[in-house]
């Protein structure tokens, strides 16, 4: 198979795993609405998840690691796309599936050791347990999954989109898209960023997840126009 077709196909598998993966947690563990609620429950759900569970955060932690192979084959499938454009939107991209990774990755390793933990605790470990799982739901979740995550996303999407509409491959309106798109990712990830710190931006909150709607139908329409 051809660089394009790889690239390809990728671009349309990565949108179809990551929204199953996140239907399936939606269902089976109320995600992200669970995140509201206290740490107590939070982890009680999670241990009642049993090993399906485990293995589908593990499986949507690795929806994230696909977007590195992603990035640098869409760089080498554009073809007379200008080549300090496709080298930093490589770069971003990869830079983009690891802060996800890192973001997602505690939920299949260290979550569980949080949640066996809080099974059976007395009241003060069980309030340093939920200091643990509250930190690093800030630290990985928030600022580097969400944050750092959106940022890159988005600003491979905009480069990508700029590279689009140079190549000779793909139809200019899709690098047209992928600007919009990216731009509004960016936007999103300012959601818990400065005065938006404790509450979080709401307008952010709206538009994440049309945000990612669109950016993954923009994905497979790119992924459509490289195989065909």
């Amino acid at each position: 198979m051809s660089t394009a077709r790889v690239a390809g196909a990728l671009l349309i598998g990565l949108p179809l795993a990551f929204n199953l993966c996140f239907f399936l947690l939606a269902r089976s563990f109320d995600y992200p609405d669970i995140l509201r609620r206290p740490t107590s429950e939070v982890l009680a759900r999670f241990r009642a998840g049993g090993a399906h569970l485990l293995l589908l955060w593990w499986a949507f932690s690795l929806t994230a690691v696909l977007l590195v192979p992603l990035a640098v084959l869409l760089a080498a499938a554009l073809v007379d796309a200008n080549r300090a454009v496709v080298v930093v939107a490589a770069t971003t991209g990869v830079l983009a599936g690891v802060v996800q990774f890192l973001g997602l990755i505690r939920w299949p390793f260290l979550v569980p050791c949080l949640a066996r933990a809080d099974a059976d605790a007395s009241p003060a470990r069980r309030e340093a347990i939920d200091i643990v799982f509250q930190s690093f739901n800030r630290y990985l979740g928030v600022a580097v999954g969400e944050h750092l995550g959106y940022l890159f996303t988005g600003g491979w999407s905009v480069l990508s989109g700029v590279a689009l509409i140079q190549a000779t491959n793909t139809p200019g309106w899709l690098g047209v898209a992928g600007i919009v798109v990216g731009g509004l990712l960016m936007m999103c990830s300012f959601e818990f960023v400065g005065a938006f710190e404790q509450e979080g931006w709401k307008l952010a909150a709206t538009l994440t997840p049309i945000a990612y709607v669109a950016w993954s139908i923009w994905l497979v329409a790119v992924g459509v126009a490289l195989i065909s």
